[in-house]
Formats: structure tokens, C-alpha cells, sequence
């Protein structure tokens, strides 16, 4: 049987990691929490449950959760976030892979609560993540935001049952707050990249983001929240197309 070590990068996160924390309890067999300095009572709950605790600043989403990795004990990792709990049926697929591994990474699909609604359609779900992984056999890749595993030579991936559970936004305004803040991220990682928008996609992406979920994903079938995150998905590429082409402006001035 092989020894899982469940890696969760925290800041102020009491609201959620105690339901986190109970969800692994018969899989885990060290907790390491990488707090980036919460101010909360976050580094108290983790105490609890006699995790590893490393206190490091934040450095982006992908580099934050490659340093998280290395500081375990065992080579099979369980990522999570804070916000996320796993179902029963997702314990079992894991307690199964723990005594057979037949893959070297997993992912699983993700179930959304918003507004404390779940979310069963649109691109929230699925929404398949690969968190259950060997590391020696691939990495985070190192994004600022929409960070992701790779493996090293394209092996084959394995699917889990059961879902991942996500908490992830208690209000509309936690929404705006977030869409915020990471299309800050992902317009500064663009231009830094020396990519620029078009004044073309900047006007086409939001109407295709909105027509795509909600008409070709099926977001109408969660009601009113389904179309309140379709609307806001095409409010968030709207804005991240704005600041793209705003900071190449600014970039452009400096540069004269």
C-alpha cells in the first residue's frame, strides 16, 4: 500500500478547513498545511489535526503548490484547496488507488456550491481536477493563476469516482471579488508574456463565453444562479480583455 501525503495551501481559511480537515481523515496519512501568514485562526484548526504546518509567502498559485509538495513526506500527494471536502464515493476511489496504483496522477471531478446551490451544469461541472499525483513524475506549472499538473512524459491519466466538493462562493459578491482579482493575475501574466487582445475578441469573447455555457453547456438548467455565473464568465473575459489591452497601453507609453 502506498503513504499519502495530503498538501492544502492556506491563508485565513477558518471558515473552511476544519470541513476540509474531517473529509480526509481515513486517507491521509501526513497532513502538511503551507499557511502564507493567516491571521485568522487557521494555523489553530490545522493544530488539531496534528498537520505538518510550514508558514511561506505566498508565491503564486503554481509556485505556492510545487513548494507545498516537496515539503512532504511520502511521494504520493493529495492536493486540495482550503474550500474543497471530499464525498465518500471520492474516499473510496482514493483508499482503492492507495492499495493498486495504476496511474502515476488522478483527477476527479469537481462539484460547485454557490450561493449554496450546486452547480451540475455549464463548465463548473464536470470541471475534472488532477490533485492525486506522484510527484516524481511531473510538476505544477507555475502560473499565477489557472495553475495546473503536468506529468513529465505524457502518461496515461487516471479518472476517480466521486466528487471533489467546492465551496466556493457564499454570495454573488465574493464572485465579483474573485473575477477581480484573477483577471488582475491573468492580465498581468498575458502581457508579461507579450500577449495583446484584439479589439475584436474583446467584443466577441464575452458573447461567446455567455452562448457557450449557458446555451451549448446547459447552464439554463441551473435556474438563476446558472445564469448569474454565465453572465459573470462573460463579464470576467470581458474584463480581462480590457486589462490586457489597457496595461499594453500603459507599456507602449513607457516604452516612448
Amino acid at each position: 500500500m502506498i503513504r499519502l501525503s495530503v498538501v492544502i495551501i492556506t491563508f485565513n481559511e477558518e471558515k473552511n478547513l476544519d470541513r476540509c480537515l474531517k473529509s480526509i481523515q481515513d486517507v491521509a496519512d501526513e497532513i502538511v498545511i503551507t499557511d502564507s501568514f493567516s491571521t485568522d485562526k487557521t494555523i489553530e484548526i490545522a493544530a488539531r489535526y496534528n498537520a505538518v504546518i510550514i508558514q511561506n509567502n505566498f508565491l503564486g498559485y503554481g509556485e505556492q503548490k510545487n513548494f507545498a509538495t516537496s515539503c512532504a513526506k511520502h511521494d504520493w500527494i493529495l492536493s486540495l484547496d482550503a474550500d474543497e471536502a471530499l464525498t465518500p464515493e471520492l474516499r473510496r476511489s482514493i483508499k482503492a488507488v492507495k492499495q493498486n496504483p495504476d496511474h502515476v496522477f488522478y483527477e476527479m471531478p469537481r462539484l460547485t456550491s454557490y450561493c449554496g446551490q450546486w452547480i451540475h451544469h455549464g463548465v463548473w461541472y464536470p470541471d475534472r481536477q488532477t490533485r492525486l499525483y506522484n510527484r516524481q513524475k511531473g510538476r505544477w506549472v507555475e502560473r499565477k493563476v489557472h495553475e495546473y499538473w503536468a506529468t513529465a512524459n505524457n502518461e496515461p491519466l487516471g479518472l476517480l469516482k466521486g466528487d471533489l466538493l467546492h465551496y466556493s462562493f457564499s454570495s454573488v459578491g465574493d464572485h465579483l471579488q474573485k473575477i477581480e482579482k484573477y483577471s488582475e493575475l491573468s492580465a498581468r501574466e498575458a502581457v508579461s508574456k507579450q500577449k495583446d487582445v484584439t479589439i475584436f475578441k474583446m467584443l466577441f469573447s464575452p458573447f461567446w463565453h455567455f452562448f457557450h455555457e449557458y446555451f451549448v453547456r446547459l447552464g439554463f438548467l441551473d435556474g438563476y444562479y446558472g445564469y448569474i455565473i454565465c453572465k459573470l464568465s462573460a463579464y470576467s473575459a470581458f474584463l480581462k480583455c480590457t486589462k490586457i489591452r489597457l496595461y499594453k497601453r500603459e507599456e507602449k507609453q513607457l516604452a516612448n
